[in-house]
């Protein structure tokens, strides 16, 4: 715990290219370009590299922007993370998942922050352009008690979460980097299709609770967080030595390998967590999407069986090779725009912009074109 990091944090987050600007001495402009760098952008890091770069600092914008909504009505209330109060019915609900969700919520927030922190502020130290989302931040937020109520960059009320990632990680036989077109089943019935809500959209989702006593909808709600962020974790664990495969400074090398392994860590905690889902079925009452948690702890094949959280052996590179216990998928051919297809079609960007998804899109390309041999160009 860094109690007194709370007001650097908070006040980076509301302008982070001037947090930039005091990383070299008011070297930079006043929109994130610094004086020196290239007509792309690039500063001293090659094209390649600083677009790599520019991308995983959205994506942790994003991912920040996420859990900073998780964290106000679900975590632990504090200096480090100051926005909302707390919801008392939701985190009650959570803790069916695990008694410490309120702690790990907390901390995965601040863990995503520290990274967007550290990826702007490097890019931003080799006169490279940097990476703002502000602008964007426009969609509505939870009503509920406990919402800090600021505009949000993502929309966590009507989503569809692909659980297949649970099968993924579970299956021996397939890997979807050598078996693209191969179907993983999902681990939620009903989660990945229609809208769902991950947290309380006003009192009305919370109506009837009392702590202790949960009613099914708002365990639902809260399940339906649970899984989600494993989807989100999951998606950081692949994108890291996804791109990390094409990046040509060791130290941009270094950074991908060191801050990887965190999302990793994550991933197999809230995989943890979500199996201890109990057994419920909700119609959401404004939606009307359906979703069926099944008792995963008990009477499931290994495909489902929920302490399986360990990735099990699998083909890799070619079935020529003995199965190997890997991330997956890590094919780097096109890593940038799967994950932002991914996330479209998680339902997070529902109300964003046109400008929006452009900007992430034009984003992930150049991510995606950067080559270790850019340098040469």
């Amino acid at each position: 715990m860094k109690p007194n990091n709370g007001k650097n944090r908070r006040s980076f987050l509301q302008n982070s290219v001037a947090m930039s600007a005091a990383t070299l001495g008011g070297g930079l402009l006043t929109t994130g370009v610094s004086a020196f760098a290239s007509e792309e952008g690039s500063g001293s890091l090659t094209k390649g590299d600083a677009a790599i770069l520019r991308f995983l600092a959205a994506a942790e914008i994003i991912e920040t922007d996420l859990w900073v909504q998780y964290n106000e009505l679900g975590g632990i209330q504090d200096t480090e993370e100051p926005d909302g109060s707390g919801n008392p019915f939701y985190t009650d609900a959570l803790t069916i998942l695990d008694g410490d969700m309120a702690q790990y919520i907390h901390d995965n927030t601040d863990d995503e922050l520290s990274h967007w922190m550290f990826i702007d502020s490097y890019l931003a130290s080799k006169g490279a352009e940097t990476v703002d989302l502000d602008r964007f931040r426009t969609l509505p937020g939870s009503k509920a008690q406990g919402s800090s109520g600021k505009p949000r960059l993502t929309n966590l009320m009507q989503l569809s979460v692909d659980t297949s990632f649970w099968t993924r990680y579970r299956s021996d036989t397939n890997n979807p980097d050598l078996d693209p077109g191969f179907t993983f089943g999902q681990a939620v019935k009903g989660l990945n299709v229609g809208q769902h809500t991950a947290i309380p959209r006003s009192d009305a989702d919370t109506a009837g609770s009392s702590i202790g006593s949960p009613t099914d909808h708002l365990k639902a709600i809260a399940f339906t967080a649970g899984f989600h962020f494993v989807f989100i974790e999951s998606g950081g664990t692949s994108l890291y030595p996804s791109l990390a495969q094409r990046v040509t400074s060791p130290e941009v090398l270094r950074i991908l390998l060191s801050i990887g392994p965190t999302e990793t860590m994550h991933f197999q905690t809230w995989q943890d967590k979500a199996g201890n889902a109990t057994p419920l079925t909700d119609i959401d009452p404004i939606t009307k999407a359906t979703v069926t948690f099944a008792d995963l702890t008990k009477n499931q094949p290994e495909s489902l069986q929920s302490n399986l959280i360990m990735p099990e052996p699998c083909p890799f590179l070619g079935r020529k090779f003995p199965p190997c216990s890997i991330i997956r998928p890590t094919e780097t051919r096109g890593a940038a725009m799967g994950a932002v297809k991914a996330l479209v079609a998680d339902g997070l960007f529902i109300g964003q912009s046109k400008d929006f998804f452009e900007y992430l899109r034009d984003l992930a390309e150049d991510a995606d074109e950067a080559s270790r041999e850019d340098r040469y160009s």
